[in-house]
């Protein structure tokens, strides 16, 4: 990677930069292109790369484009940069539900993709990426991609084929987690809690529950089963979410978020 560019400086883009920069990539190697001005002035001066409105200045002088848009502006953007992308650079694109086959024929040729799905956690340097490489894509290309994000957190491969459920449990993964606390917080608060004490309560649990599961090894479910004692609160609020349809309407959501991804495609 020795040079890095960025079509797109939004909050993902924003990311991965600030994990680059602090895993010891110089700033004056990383560019980005921006169409707002003031999204420009406040790159360059917090991290000292280079910034431009032009994508084909940052394609030109960049050997790995991290192209960090919103899905719909592909068609759009890529078509412009065909004159200036060529075989020697790579393409690592986070765009959900844009497979790397679309992302070729718009730029017009058999280029070198991996397509990537983060999530904002990464803005913490505590994202999850998954990895997925196109067919003209090579062994030293994943690798390259793995370096970018292995920056801001942690990484898994998988296939092209599961990225719409990568997109659908990691990449929109953390509203879900939002959503809970929440509703954590709302139910304390109805209960008689301040909202500082139960925001400060259930972010920890959350947080606390996570890594007992990641630290233990043991299924969720084994976990959970640990803390419903017979006839105790927490059976009865389980009990409770059950009759609700709590984990239906969440695997529910999964698979419509899953389905939302295909259809951008």
């Amino acid at each position: 990677m020795a040079t890095i560019g960025f079509i797109g400086g939004g909050n993902m883009a924003e990311a991965i930069l600030k994990g680059l920069l602090a895993a010891g990539t110089a700033p004056l190697s990383i560019r980005v292109s921006e169409p707002l001005a003031e999204r420009r002035q406040y790159l360059s001066s917090v991290y000292g790369v280079v910034c431009t409105e032009d994508n084909k200045t940052v394609v030109t002088a960049s050997d790995t484009i991290v192209l960090a848009i919103k899905p719909q502006m592909a068609a759009s953007v890529l078509p412009e940069l065909a004159g200036v992308f060529s075989a020697d650079k790579l393409l690592v694109s986070i765009l959900a539900g844009t497979p790397t086959a679309r992302l070729a024929a718009l730029l017009g040729q058999p280029a070198r993709i991996v397509r990537a799905m983060p999530n904002t956690p990464a803005l913490i340097g505590a994202g999850a990426t998954a990895l997925a490489t196109g067919s003209n894509a090579t062994t030293a290309d994943l690798t390259t991609a793995r370096a970018l994000f292995a920056a801001v957190g942690t990484i898994c491969t998988v296939t092209e084929a599961q990225m719409d459920a990568v997109t659908a449990v990691s990449g929109s993964g953390p509203a879900y987690i939002f959503t809970v606390i929440d509703a954590m917080v709302a139910g304390g608060v109805a209960e008689g809690l301040d909202p500082d004490t139960a925001l400060a309560l259930a972010i920890q649990t959350v947080i606390g529950s996570a890594r007992l599961v990641a630290e233990t090894g043991e299924a969720p479910l084994a976990l959970r089963q640990k803390v419903c004692s017979p006839g105790g609160t927490t059976l009865a609020a389980i009990e409770k979410l059950d009759a609700l349809g709590f984990a239906a309407a969440l695997t529910a959501g999964v698979r419509r978020a899953a389905e939302r991804s295909r259809e951008l495609g």
